[in-house]
C-alpha cells in the first residue's frame, strides 16, 4: 500500500523546520548505512543526536500524531525517531536498495521496519530530479510531493532517489513498526476504516450496518494485531 498524506506539516511548520535545518552541520549519509546500502548511497544526513535534529524531530512527530490518516494507515506500535537527509551537489543520489528490517536505536531498543515514510521539506520547483522511485508490482512509482506532504509505503519494497541535478532536496524519513505486520492485512483494515468513515457520514453512527462493520474491523484488529 502506497499512500500520499497531504499537509502533514503546515507551511509554517515547513518554514520553521527549514530555518532550523539551515544552521545544522550535515554529515556523510553513508556512515549510518549497512554494507549493501553504502554502495548505493551518496547523500548528506543530519547526525541523529544534534540539537537541530531533535527540534525538527519533535515537530514531525507532533504532526504525525494529529494527522487523521497516519494512524489508520500505519497502525503504529513504535516509531523510529525521524531522521533528515539532503541531496544536492556531489552528494545527490541513493541507488536501488531495500531498507534494513530492524532499526537499532540509540537507547539499545529495536524497531522492526514495516512501513517507510518520507516527509518532503523542499518544494518540487526547488530542485530538478530527486524523485523517490518505488518499485510497485513491476512498475516504477515516481514520487515528488509538495513540502509538508508525506509518502507512506511498505519498507520491503525496492526504492531509490534519483540524482538531484539542480538545487537541493531536503526531507525527513522514518520507519514504523506496525501493530499489524502484514502489508496486505494493514491495507484491508485501512480500506475498511476508510469505507466506514464514508458510511458514517451517510447513515450515522448508530445504523446497524455501521455498528456491525465497526465490530468486524476491531475484531480483525484484535486477531491480527500485536500491541
Amino acid at each position: 500500500m502506497l499512500l500520499h498524506l497531504k499537509n502533514v506539516l503546515s507551511k509554517d511548520e515547513v518554514r520553521r523546520a527549514r530555518e532550523v535545518l539551515a544552521r545544522a552541520s550535515w554529515a556523510d549519509g553513508r556512515t549510518t548505512s549497512g554494507p549493501q546500502a553504502v554502495q548505493a548511497k551518496n547523500n548528506l544526513q543530519l547526525p541523529e543526536q544534534c540539537e537541530e535534529a531533535q527540534v525538527v524531530r519533535d515537530l514531525v512527530l507532533y504532526a504525525l500524531d494529529r494527522h487523521p490518516t497516519f494512524f489508520p494507515a500505519a497502525l503504529p506500535k513504535r516509531i523510529a525517531p525521524p531522521m533528515f537527509n539532503r541531496y544536492g551537489g556531489e552528494a545527490n543520489t541513493y541507488g536501488n536498495h531495500v531498507d534494513t528490517s530492524v532499526r537499532y536505536l540509540a537507547d539499545g531498543s529495536k524497531v522492526r521496519t514495516d512501513v517507510s515514510c518520507t516527509v518532503f521539506l523542499s518544494e518540487p520547483d526547488e530542485y530538478d530530479g530527486g524523485e523517490l522511485v518505488i518499485e510497485d508490482n513491476y512498475l516504477d512509482r515516481r514520487i515528488k510531493f509538495p513540502a509538508g506532504d508525506m509518502v507512506l509505503y511498505p519498507a520491503s519494497t525496492v526504492h531509490r532517489v534519483e540524482p538531484v541535478t539542480r538545487g537541493e532536496r531536503i526531507a525527513s524519513f522514518l520507519w514504523v513498526e506496525s501493530m499489524v505486520r502484514s502489508t496486505e492485512q494493514r491495507e484491508l483494515l485501512f480500506n475498511m476504516d476508510s469505507a466506514l468513515i464514508r458510511l458514517r457520514t451517510m447513515v450515522g453512527e448508530s445504523d446497524p450496518a455501521v455498528v456491525g462493520l465497526t465490530s468486524t474491523y476491531h475484531n480483525l484488529l484484535r486477531m491480527w494485531g500485536d500491541t
